[in-house]
């Protein structure tokens, strides 16, 4: 569906993306995942049109489209800031792009009406004023003047990064589940990893202009394939070379020396039953535990390491500061690099 081909993007004498290379598939919701000033918004922004690489190809469907203008390219586009009309109610919003388009003013009222009730804004609300709406409803704006032109793709630039936190939660929720009604291929921007990891088919991460890995969430999170993407998501413990050497002599030969090794905190545990039969025990010191109703996180000092623990709470005891923990680690949960 979506191919950037050796894609190279310059801005002067500055290298943005050196040669980037990706497919997205038919109906897929791929999200582009990486630090402020990765690249991730300069590919999305190239494949828009917005801006023209200095070499390589965007193919669309089969075709090249890295010379068309973006208005001949179906995509539609949603920014971080909407980039709504505030003089304009929010059904003319949505319609501009079809006022643009000279599409006669029955057909206008017709495409508006079915867009807006598929993304549940009411015809109370399109009489509106955009100010008039909340963040998340006015995001719903946003995507509808997006799709009521039809595009073959949809593009979205951090659409929720101006929300508060609840909002977000809400939201991506909606947002994954009317992409799946509409089936639109969709090309998504975030810094945020729980983002990336709840909403997305696929996932490729950005750093410095390049793809470092792509694969499902799940494969991003549990086999990460470079040391940045292991610490990039999600929370990860980095053992100390003596905590290495220790889970070495406690029989964990499939690990190597000196290596840089990573574990989860939900991978560590403190109580037996928790761990396979392979997970070898160290013992530590517990400097601090953080509540967080269904589970805690604990802080044990052990072999030089600082390591974080994210222990279930079912009934039994906490550990308190300062006691003695016996820590659990299944060493076919160890990353390294």
């Amino acid at each position: 569906m979506i191919t950037y081909d050796n894609i190279e993007v310059r801005f002067g004498d500055h290298i943005a993306i050196p040669d980037l290379n990706l497919e997205v598939s038919q109906g897929e919701f791929f999200t582009l995942l990486g630090p402020s000033g990765c690249g991730k918004t300069t590919a999305l922004r190239t494949l828009a049109g917005f801006i023209d690489p200095s070499r390589g190809e965007i193919l669309l469907e089969g075709k090249p489209v890295t010379r068309l203008p973006s208005e001949k390219r179906r995509v539609g586009m949603v920014f971080q800031n909407y980039a709504l009309f505030p003089s304009m109610s929010v059904g003319e919003n949505i319609a501009f792009g079809l006022r643009v388009r000279k599409t006669k003013g029955a057909e206008v009222s017709r495409l508006v009406a079915e867009i807006a009730d598929q993304v549940e804004l009411t015809p109370e609300q399109l009489e509106k004023n955009v100010s008039e709406l909340s963040g998340g409803q006015q995001q719903r704006v946003a995507i509808a003047r997006a799709l009521v032109l039809k595009p073959r793709i949809l593009l979205l630039d951090e659409p929720l990064s101006n929300l508060d936190a609840k909002l977000r939660v809400q939201l991506r929720e909606q947002l994954k589940n009317l992409q799946r009604e509409l089936g639109i291929t969709t090309v998504y921007v975030t810094h945020d990893q729980e983002e990336a990891l709840t909403m997305s088919d696929r996932i490729a991460v950005f750093n410095k202009g390049v793809v470092e890995q792509v694969g499902t969430p799940q494969e991003i999170y549990e086999r990460s394939a470079t040391e940045f993407v292991c610490t990039f998501i999600g929370a990860m413990n980095r053992l100390s070379p003596e905590l290495l050497d220790e889970l070495l002599r406690g029989g964990a030969s499939s690990l190597g020396a000196g290596r840089p090794s990573y574990v989860r905190p939900e991978r560590i545990g403190l109580r037996p039953p928790q761990f396979a039969p392979g997970a070898v025990r160290v013992e530590g010191i517990v400097c601090e535990r953080a509540f967080h109703g269904v589970y805690s996180t604990y802080t044990i000092d052990t072999h030089g390491s600082r390591i974080r623990a994210l222990v279930t709470e079912s009934g039994v005891p906490a550990l308190a500061e300062g006691s003695r923990a016996e820590v659990y680690v299944d060493p076919a949960s160890v990353l390294q690099y």
